[in-house]
């Protein structure tokens, strides 16, 4: 009788180097626990986008803009419209993933640091800790931004609708509005993290995110005109400013951690050469 063999794991590199197919294992591995997470938090997330005794729900909460706004000019005819029989159902589930997006951002955060990780020395998985406890808060708080700024978007856009004329919404055209502008203040305020976190993967180099400041500049603004649809550039400039912020102390620990690496490594530090000089290879 055959025995049965037992496929046995290769033992990790001290130096964190991955064959490319155990590192599209890492990745399925990964994508797997985010999206059981994501499923997790989309569960939680129908409870809270529908609300209970006690709790309006986050329908109610984003809505609350523009109702506002109506109240505010004394404006009767300002609702979200449901145009289809299963809409309400339908913008439901979306309602509930959206919520589990960010019910389950420190998990999915984590698996992709986690990803990162096995390509670092074991002496800088050891800030594992500080990548979380930085994203995370980053995350919510670009959610928080966006979510303060929407009202003042919301009366802008509204505020032009003729006096003679009805505001009859979609509520699917408006809720994705919403969502989408919430969820990219997120993502935009974790980018300066996941650079940092290039960088302790030796994929991008200080340098090399210092020569391209002026493209940072550029997509920050970009950015905040984008998401913010009024035509107030002091605004656009409130926006922009915290990113170009965190994108500045982004480089700076992304320069400090290269010329602590070029200290402690034997290797010559090949990104002090300029394009056009030859290594010595």
């Amino acid at each position: 009788m055959a025995v049965p063999t037992v496929r046995r794991r290769a033992p990790r590199d001290p130096e964190g180097r991955m064959p490319l197919m155990d590192h599209l294992r890492e990745l399925r591995n990964r994508v797997f626990k985010a999206a059981v997470a994501l499923l997790l938090g989309s569960i939680a997330g129908w409870f809270l986008w529908r609300g209970w005794s006690g709790f309006d729900g986050v329908f109610q909460y984003l809505q609350k803009p523009l109702l506002d706004f109506a109240a505010e000019k004394n404006i009767g005819d300002v609702k979200l419209n449901f145009t289809q029989v299963g809409q309400a159902f339908d913008l439901a589930i979306k309602g509930a993933i959206w919520c589990g997006v960010i019910a389950s951002s420190p998990f999915w955060i984590y698996q992709l640091w986690a990803f990162i990780t096995p390509g670092l020395t074991k002496k800088e998985r050891r800030y594992a800790i500080g990548f979380i406890a930085a994203a995370v808060p980053l995350f919510l708080a670009g959610v928080a931004i966006a979510y303060l700024v929407m009202p003042n978007a919301v009366r802008f856009l509204v505020d032009f609708t003729p006096a003679d004329a009805a505001n009859f919404i979609g509520a699917d055209v408006y809720l994705a509005f919403v969502m989408r502008i919430i969820l990219a203040f997120g993502l935009g305020f974790l980018m300066p993290v996941v650079l940092v976190g290039l960088n302790f993967a030796h994929l991008m180099s200080g340098r090399a995110i210092l020569k391209q400041w002026r493209i940072s500049v550029f997509l920050s603004f970009l950015f905040s005109a984008i998401v913010t649809p009024t035509s107030d550039i002091t605004t656009m400039v409130l926006l922009a400013c915290p990113l170009l912020f965190l994108f500045a102390v982004a480089t700076v620990v992304c320069l400090l951690n290269d010329r602590r690496r070029s200290k402690n490594s034997d290797e010559p530090d090949y990104g002090q050469l300029s394009d056009d000089e030859a290594s010595a290879l």
